[in-house]
């Protein structure tokens, strides 16, 4: 019998490529974690730290210390990109734009040579135009390039309204759309629970469902900003995100998730990534679903492409 180990490399091992590591082992999605970060001393800590760890997670894993060796990536079925530095972000949302395009423009090429032709899982912000520059600069296939996007402010959203609706967020049908930024937006009107739509259940039982959606909508946009001001990083619940889209990989689940994604007419955007409800399964993202945004939503979907452009056209390097 031949069984085939489920192998992930993370690189950049600061507080998200740490926690996406430790959620994959106690999860018991991956069989082998490969590390990878410029800071060598920061690889060989976590990768001690993980290995003590492997008693209390529900089966054993390799764990290798790739140092700053891209290569050795290269036959991972998945990569998950958390090279970014937070410190950057704690002014301005767009903070890490420089240093997060600079160093996938210093690895992904190195590692599509290598031979590598898995899934990227891209996390390091500004999201959308860095999962936008692995595909430029690499050519590789859009599809098995995933940016988590949305996939947590998604989360963010349905936690705020069923704080209110006092209903269980895993029956919260609703998703932030756009960029994984303060452009991105609440899809109100496809909203729903229980299959009913959310504006209808708030007409049926007002004092319940009837939402402030403007105050809602703003937590979910910058509650991450509530986790940086008070311990100085977002780390569990990104890392979370990033380790539900790789189990859908791995499953071949054809889970529909926010995600970002190369846009290729979609309310007339394309040429960039940015989230909307995707179906994901083994091969990436297998179809990018339309959410019915109305025409406020639409206009709002557009400015958040813009905000994008506009900041992919401030890097000196990028392919023309």
């Amino acid at each position: 019998m031949s069984l085939q180990a489920r192998t992930v490399g993370i690189i950049g091992v600061g507080h998200v490529g740490a926690h996406v590591g430790n959620s994959l082992l106690l999860q018991g999605i991956a069989d082998e974690l490969y590390l990878c970060d410029i800071d060598r001393h920061a690889t060989e800590a976590q990768t001690q730290d993980l290995s003590d760890s492997l008693l209390f997670c529900p089966h054993n894993a390799l764990i290798r210390d790739c140092g700053d060796r891209y290569e050795e990536l290269a036959s991972c079925d998945i990569i998950v990109n958390a090279a970014g530095k937070v410190a950057l972000a704690k002014e301005n949302r767009d903070g890490e734009l420089f240093f997060s395009s600079d160093a996938v423009h210093g690895f992904a090429q190195r590692i599509v040579d290598a031979g590598f032709k898995g899934i990227w899982v891209t996390i390091a912000n500004p999201c959308d135009v860095v999962a936008t520059a692995f595909w430029k600069l690499t050519d590789y296939d859009p599809a098995r390039i995933i940016g988590t996007g949305t996939a947590l402010d998604s989360a963010r959203l349905r936690y705020q309204i069923a704080r209110v609706a006092r209903i269980d967020p895993k029956s919260i049908d609703a998703y932030m759309v756009g960029e994984h930024g303060f452009s991105g937006f609440a899809a109100w009107s496809g909203a729903s629970i229980g299959g009913i739509p959310l504006q209808a259940l708030a007409e049926l039982d007002p004092q319940r469902f009837d939402l402030d959606r403007d105050d809602l909508g703003k937590k979910a946009l910058y509650g991450g900003y509530v986790t940086l001001n008070g311990k100085g990083c977002t780390e569990y619940a990104v890392a979370n995100a990033a380790a539900r889209i790789i189990a859908a990989v791995f499953h071949d689940e054809h889970s529909v998730m926010g995600a970002s994604t190369l846009l290729t007419g979609q309310y007339g955007q394309r040429g960039i990534f940015t989230s909307l409800p995707c179906i994901i399964g083994r091969e990436g993202i297998e179809e990018v679903l339309d959410p019915g945004l109305d025409d406020a939503e639409i206009e709002l979907f557009r400015a958040s492409c813009e905000h994008i452009r506009t900041n992919i056209s401030q890097i000196s390097w990028w392919p023309k």
